[in-house]
């Protein structure tokens, strides 16, 4: 069953092209990446499947439905967001930003709660809980806006460059995240910039470069296809 598809998809900013028809599909259960450099359209398509933004022409479909504005609020309950930015409330701690942030989903206080310490738990920020988020270190908020996309426990999990800005230490925990999430059957959809990222998490990669995807294939194939050297491949791909 595929969880997200797009037939020729274009969006103009203006007379700006961000995408050009672009066309792809995510099947249930796996992780896919869209795979590219700044500019290469990536957020765009990103902000379009959880119905942010909407194409200037084409479709979109996420669970069999169109993102219309009578579908768009069942749909939304079903998927988890991390944006790039760590876009946390200043005024309140840790716990209290996942609270908060689950009343966008009409969960209970109650269940919120038991939810958030279950997430705190599994990025190991238990012990800050109670802290402002003021007080965290750029990878610590990093978790924190990670996990509280998974407050709602989403069907499908949607990150824009999830890792970025990351010491080594903090991304591979963030990865080891994924690999969990992915084998416990959630639907993936991830941005980055990174192939050793996408090479490493994802079940199939779509090459990105100016608003347009230049080729959709597992790691495996595109290895085989470009002799191994899928890094160079991509530099010589997306290259101006």
């Amino acid at each position: 069953m595929d969880i997200v598809t797009g037939k020729n998809l274009i969006k103009y900013y203006k007379s700006f092209k961000a995408l050009d028809s672009v066309s792809f599909f995510i099947r249930q259960g796996e992780c896919f990446s869209f795979l590219g450099s700044n500019g290469a359209g990536k957020t765009t398509l990103m902000s379009m499947i959880y119905g942010f933004i909407s194409p200037s022409s084409g479709e979109i479909k996420v669970f069999g439905k169109s993102l219309n504005k009578k579908n768009l609020p069942e749909i939304k309950q079903k998927i988890g967001v991390i944006p790039q930015d760590n876009n946390l409330d200043p005024d309140l701690s840790v716990l209290e930003n996942l609270i908060v942030y689950a009343r966008y989903f009409n969960i209970r206080k109650k269940e919120a709660i038991e939810r958030a310490k279950e997430l705190l738990n599994f990025v190991s920020l238990q012990e800050w809980s109670d802290m402002n988020v003021r007080k965290l270190s750029g990878g610590m908020k990093r978790k924190l806006t990670f996990i509280r996309g998974l407050i709602n426990d989403p069907e499908l999990l949607i990150l824009d460059e999830p890792t970025t800005g990351l010491d080594p230490r903090s991304r591979k925990q963030i990865w080891d995240r994924i690999e969990i999430l992915k084998h416990s059957g959630k639907t993936i959809v991830l941005t980055t910039h990174y192939m050793e990222e996408a090479e490493k998490l994802c079940d199939r990669i779509a090459i990105m470069n100016k608003g347009q995807i230049l080729v959709i294939d597992t790691p495996e194939n595109l290895s085989f296809k470009f002799s191994g050297n899928l890094e160079k491949v991509y530099l010589n791909m997306t290259e101006e």
